[in-house]
């Protein structure tokens, strides 16, 4: 039965990158692991194939597809054992990219947006700070405008692609005295005088890079604010939507990974003269996990179609990510059970699974965030608003 979101095209487009990933992306995934830096030729065939254009313009190199064209290669990076090399390609690709499509102006766009979507420049988000966490609108960093430029000052930590990224899409107060409708957003290169970055060492997505970022000082053209300044808090607001319903998509497939790898496993390992798909209590504990994997799954996709076509999905967002990735982490955590020590093992899967699986309902706003989210909007009937350009 065909699905009702994708199409034949869909599938083809799954099947080639499939392809792609096994064949250039896949050999190498240990390696970057082990040593914690992906190498940047990389990018640049990710770029080479288009995937880095699926939702972007025509007129900047991209291919203008549908955001089931985005699920597909979600979807498929969570299935080759390193979430963290995932995270490195949709940060650079939906976190950075967005801004730059949505507020950055047509210099920008042809200078960023376009060689971003090639794959010869990386781009990083830097919203979090050291003390702020998900505390937009308590951030400490400041853009200070001094004639025909603003200077820079202030921190960004838990940044994707921090270390690996020629440029940086910034956050800071324009107007401290104005909390959250005094932030504005800017981009950064990261060679300017004034720039460090520090790689921090964590617990799972070890291929990817997180860093902390300093500015100090740091002087750029005020020709790098994108849309206007003050709009900064409803432009991140609006963007956290699409970066949220990422992390639940993301939640879905590796959590589908992970029961399809078990099961698997389940259907050859012998125990007591049978295999151990043959016991009820683990049968039953299987098909637990992948009946909530298949709701979250389709709740997800209805979100993201409702998106694809201009809805702003921030309720449905907040929802999906909220319930995806602990049902993610829940599921894995059975999984790696079911492999007994095996399951500990580096060799297999599921002990990387569950490390990157954790930073879930964590990342792109913690589960606590997204329920007094969801608390204001239901109990508190509060309506969230787009940003209007």
């Amino acid at each position: 039965m065909r699905s009702t979101y994708f199409s034949e095209e869909h599938d083809s487009f799954r099947q080639s990158l499939k392809d792609f990933l096994q064949k250039e992306v896949v050999p190498h995934i240990e390696k970057w692991e082990e040593t914690g830096t992906i190498d940047r030729f990389i990018w640049k065939k990710f770029g080479d194939m288009g995937f880095f254009g699926i939702n972007y313009p025509e007129a900047y190199g991209g291919m203008n597809l549908d955001l089931f064209y985005t699920v597909i290669l979600l979807e498929e990076l969570q299935k080759i054992k390193s979430s963290g090399f995932a995270a490195a390609m949709w940060a650079h690709a939906y976190l950075a990219m967005t801004h730059l499509n949505a507020e950055g102006d047509e210099r920008i766009k042809q200078d960023y947006l376009a060689p971003s979507i090639a794959g010869d420049k990386i781009g990083a988000l830097c919203i979090s700070e050291p003390f702020g966490g998900s505390d937009v609108a308590g951030m400490k960093t400041t853009a200070v405008r001094s004639g025909d430029k603003y200077i820079i000052n202030g921190s960004k930590t838990f940044i994707t692609n921090g270390i690996y990224a020629d440029y940086y899409v910034v956050a800071a107060k324009t107007s401290p005295e104005l909390g959250n409708k005094g932030i504005s957003i800017f981009l950064v290169d990261t060679n300017l005088k004034g720039v460090s970055a520090t790689k921090l060492n964590k617990l799972g997505w070890r291929a990817s890079d997180t860093a902390e970022i300093a500015f100090d000082n740091v002087e750029i053209s005020a020709d790098n604010l994108m849309g206007e300044e003050g709009k900064g808090f409803p432009y991140i607001m609006q963007h956290f939507a699409f970066e949220r319903l990422i992390m639940a998509v993301n939640a879905h497939a590796r959590a589908e990974y992970a029961l399809d790898y078990t099961i698997d496993y389940m259907g050859s390992r012998e125990a007591f003269g049978t295999t151990i798909s043959k016991f009820q209590a683990l049968r039953h504990t299987m098909v637990e996990h992948a009946t909530e994997v298949a709701h979250c799954k389709l709740f997800n996709y209805d979100a993201v179609a409702r998106l694809n076509q201009g809805e702003y999905v921030v309720k449905e967002a907040s929802m999906a990510k909220l319930k995806s990735t602990k049902v993610a982490d829940d599921t894995i955590y059975s999984c790696l059970q079911m492999l007994g020590g095996y399951g500990y093992m580096e060799e297999y899967p599921l002990a990387r699974l569950m490390r990157d699986s954790r930073l879930g309902p964590i990342g792109g706003g913690t589960s606590e965030i997204m329920k007094e989210i969801l608390s204001k909007m239901i109990i508190d009937k509060q309506n969230y608003q787009p940003a209007v350009k």
